[in-house]
């Protein structure tokens, strides 16, 4: 990415601040008639997500369209011990989702990290995180999208010029904006039948190439152009972390599930347990099966079309748009539920928070992230967006262990799940993003610098506002 979209992807989060100057006081009374078949949550929202339905839409917000691109990266940098790489990446993760698990279980309010981080730390800190998880959402989510066009040029070659792109992503996104903002339950019924084809496809490729290993052996690697190195290792840790990353956007949407403090830490696991077994498997398929993966674009194309040809290769495509729709299906459900949260606490103009009276679903957030996120995606490009999004959510990550360490002193007897030895894993896991945050490239901090600066904007907007006063912030 070069310099100008850096300068413009700011001057868009810029520009939004002119609407924050507002009366922050919210009022949560009559938001018209529409019956409800479920519980409702205290803001309005209609609980309807499952302890499945939860693990599936983490599945669904992590696993998109990165794990058919990321092993070629991978191998690059590490050649052989590329799998070994998920395993370690997948070992820090594991820290960064206990630390989440706990948290995340005292709170039944939409929200996500915005909400731990400010029920902990304070209003400062919660706009601070929250808008670079949004920043996070927006960077993955544009990242990705941008790869739906580039697998449907295998098919069709013009979706990759301007006119057909942009046109192709207005309607990828327009859909997807339309499901969410007519219900979270249709939403949910999406999410769900894409998670279960996503992984279905998955699966047969991870069965057919370690089949085809078993019957054949695998192909001689060509040697590597040079030594692998610490600094390799975390290099793809850190492309891992985009790869891993995803999971806390779905406690955006908190507010929407049945039982969060039962439920979240489960689902948390079981998802996250899936995804390393996937990665891990894929990438041995990929170093297996190629000669030198990292040569293409798309890995598991090739893999398939050496194992079985070029049908095998076009089905694999078609299962890299099946993956990356769904995973744009998850990102537009739970990201506008952290605008909505915003607004609910008085940190954003409270018409984010305004809940449909027919549909009961935060209409106006949707709209707002369907225009960032197609501006976004127009404006930037994958490589460039994964890496700021992996960035990002360090610091997003760095925030559970500090809530872990606060809230266990502020709420000692929390009705919460508990992590055993939580204060070490905490420290591990603050370790861990601060290691990886060090390798951050200096385009990318500008922009996290950027986006920091605006945030504190915003908290000096809102800090005198009666909200605040209301909330004891």
């Amino acid at each position: 990415m070069n310099r100008a979209n850096d300068i413009g992807s700011c001057a868009t989060l810029a520009a939004f601040l002119a609407s924050l100057k507002f009366n922050a006081s919210l009022s949560y009374k009559n938001f018209g008639e529409g019956a409800a078949l479920a519980a409702e949550s205290s803001s309005g929202l209609v609980r309807t997500i499952g302890r499945w339905s939860l693990a599936a839409l983490i599945v669904n917000s992590v696993i998109g369209g990165g794990v058919f691109g990321l092993p070629s990266v991978v191998e690059g940098r590490l050649g052989k011990y590329a799998p070994l790489a998920y395993l370690v990446a997948a070992a820090g993760i594991a820290l960064v989702a206990a630390c989440l698990g706990e948290v995340a279980s005292q709170f039944s309010e939409t929200g996500g990290p915005y909400l731990y981080a400010r029920t902990a730390l304070g209003r400062f800190w919660g706009i601070q995180i929250a808008w670079m998880t949004w920043l996070s959402r927006l960077a993955a989510a544009s990242g990705t999208a941008n790869l739906f066009a580039t697998y449907l040029a295998e098919f069709i070659p013009r979706a990759v010029q301007p006119v057909y792109r942009v046109t192709i992503l207005a309607a990828l996104i327009g859909v997807l904006a339309v499901i969410n903002y007519r219900g979270v339950q249709s939403a949910i019924r999406v999410s769900d039948f894409l998670t279960s084809a996503k992984i279905f496809l998955l699966l047969i490729f991870i069965g057919a190439g370690l089949g085809w290993l078993i019957a054949h052996g695998m192909v001689g690697p060509a040697p590597m152009t040079h030594q692998v190195t610490f600094q390799d290792w975390l290099g793809a840790i850190l492309v891992l972390v985009f790869a891993y990353g995803g999971f806390e956007a779905v406690f955006f949407a908190t507010g929407e599930a049945r039982e969060p403090r039962k439920d979240v830490a489960a689902a948390l696991f079981y998802a996250l347990a899936l995804v390393t077994a996937i990665y891990t498997l894929v990438q041995v398929v990929i170093n297996g099966t190629l000669a030198i993966p990292s040569a293409s674009e798309r890995p598991l194309a090739e893999a398939a079309r050496h194992i079985f040809g070029n049908g095998a290769a076009a089905a694999i495509a078609c299962g890299a748009l099946v993956s990356i729709y769904g995973y744009l299906g998850a990102n537009m459900l739970h990201t506008p539920r952290l605008t909505f949260a915003l607004a609910e606490h008085g940190d954003f103009p409270r018409f984010f928070a305004a809940v449909h009276p027919r549909f009961r679903t935060p209409h106006v957030s949707i709209l707002v992230y369907t225009f960032l996120l197609l501006a976004f995606a127009l404006v930037g490009n994958f490589r460039w967006n994964i890496t700021l999004s992996a960035v990002a959510r360090l610091l997003t990550y760095a925030s559970f262990a500090v809530a872990l360490l606060v809230l266990r002193q502020k709420r000692p007897e929390a009705d919460a799940f508990r992590l055993r030895g939580g204060p070490i894993i905490a420290i591990l896991t603050l370790a861990f993003c601060v290691v990886l945050f060090l390798q951050t490239p200096l385009g990318n901090l500008s922009i996290v610098l950027g986006v920091i600066v605006i945030a504190t904007l915003n908290w000096l907007l809102v800090r005198n506002s009666d909200a605040a006063q209301q909330l004891g912030a």
